[in-house]
């Protein structure tokens, strides 16, 4: 990897200090594509009360797809260049770390509220309703899964000022010393048999994608096909000869996921995604700037984060009403059945994800608040009140109980250390 992260890479232009169509199509295709993918994957049946799951992608090689369809290196590599261009943006302004934090922060957190407003008392009344509780239970901790990328991603952003100092100091060296720590995690992972070892990998393969994302706002990422064929030929290789499965998203049953905890066969897909990316980049740009995608992109964009957070209460939904009220299986994948139906599932899906658009992407953005002016204990006691709120509902859900509650209430919390009186100004 290091022989095309160079000081004599061929330089793109850097990234203006505002927007980059580039980064924005990157975040959008990626969200599209997850939730296309969570849409798609599931096998589902229901008898004697109990919902049965299964993945689509576990069929024969449909875990090839999985090396273009698992798409959060790229959410992570464009969120690292978007967060460098909007710290530099406010350091250019006289901005502050923890006022930066808190913006960032309430970004991140506020369209979760509504979320767990809805899903906390939801498993409750659904089951006062009748609904078998086993499904109830599933639907209710998957809501609450997808919650991981933001529990992983506050955790990048907080520590962005620092890391953008370090890559102005060593440049490529940091995402080099990531892997290097990410590759040390899973030798000691698999030799050792401790599995507990390999959840230091989080930190470390999605802060080294988050890296490179730095160096691309630099203009300092360059030989893109180079980036491709080593980031996807080191891939195959470490599947081929290594203890890694080919599917770069868990599958039922396997011994060993590529994705939870994170490995160094999806770091190196990941480094394989971003520089097909980038060789794309040219063609993506022109695309974006044809009217009807330009309209698209400006309708998307807004919406993205509430799309993610709600895209699997849609299929709680018709699920419930399909697959539960109606009994009507999912067909076996792969088959002539399942390839006429997909197109159907997805219809209802979006049916079913319309109204929830509706209601919720007003949230996507918090209310206007006063600058932050709580300083830095306070804004590290608020992300950390965020971050543990988060992983108490990823590791949960909004399963009934007392743990949810607890998850929901430190996000309000965090949140609310964010928000600063307004200063009086003095009288003339």
């Amino acid at each position: 990897m290091t022989a095309v992260i160079s000081r004599s890479a061929v330089r793109a232009a850097p990234a203006p200090p505002g927007r980059d169509v580039f980064i924005d199509v990157l975040r959008l295709f990626g969200m599209a594509l997850v939730v296309l993918q969570h849409w798609s994957m599931p096998v589902l049946s229901f008898a004697d009360g109990r919902i049965s799951t299964g993945n689509a992608l576990s069929a024969g090689g449909a875990w090839v797809v999985t090396w273009i369809s698992q798409v959060m290196p790229l959410v992570f590599f464009a969120g690292g260049a978007a967060n460098a261009i909007s710290w530099r943006g406010s350091v250019r302004r006289g901005g502050t770390v923890p006022a930066w934090l808190a913006v960032r922060l309430r970004r991140l957190v506020w369209p979760v509220l509504p979320l767990a407003a809805v899903w906390l008392p939801l498993p409750h009344l659904l089951q006062a309703l009748g609904v078998p509780e086993q499904p109830v239970v599933t639907a209710s901790r998957l809501a609450g899964q997808l919650l991981w990328f933001l529990a992983v991603y506050l955790v990048a952003v907080a520590v962005t000022p620092s890391m953008l100092r370090l890559n102005m100091v060593y440049g490529w060296r940091v995402p080099v010393a990531l892997t290097a720590g990410a590759v040390a995690v899973d030798v000691a992972r698999f030799t050792t048999g401790l599995e507990v070892v390999g959840f230091l990998n989080i930190a470390l393969v999605w802060l080294a994608v988050h890296q490179l994302g730095f160096l691309y706002a630099d203009g300092r990422l360059g030989r893109p096909w180079v980036m491709a064929l080593t980031g996807y030929g080191l891939a195959a290789a470490l599947v081929a000869f290594g203890p890694y499965p080919g599917s770069m998203i868990g599958m039922p049953g396997a011994a060993v996921s590529n994705m939870a905890p994170p490995t160094i066969a999806l770091l190196a897909v990941a480094f394989g995604q971003i520089g097909l990316a980038l060789a794309l980049r040219r063609w993506i740009v022109a695309l974006a700037a044809w009217p009807g995608v330009a309209r698209v992109i400006a309708w998307a964009a807004p919406r993205m984060m509430t799309v993610y957070l709600w895209h699997m209460s849609a299929l709680a939904v018709v699920t419930g009403v399909v697959v539960v009220g109606l009994g009507v299986s999912t067909p076996e994948p792969g088959t002539s059945a399942w390839l006429s139906g997909w197109p159907h599932w997805l219809l209802m899906l979006a049916l079913a994800m319309s109204p929830l658009l509706r209601c919720f992407a007003r949230f996507e953005t918090p209310p206007q608040a006063s600058p932050y002016a709580g300083g830095t204990a306070r804004i590290v006691v608020a992300l950390a009140l965020a971050g543990a709120g988060l992983l108490v509902l990823t590791a949960i859900g909004f399963v009934p109980g007392t743990a949810p509650v607890l998850g929901a209430g430190m996000l309000v919390a965090g949140l609310a250390l964010t928000w600063s009186a307004p200063r009086l100004q003095p009288a003339a």
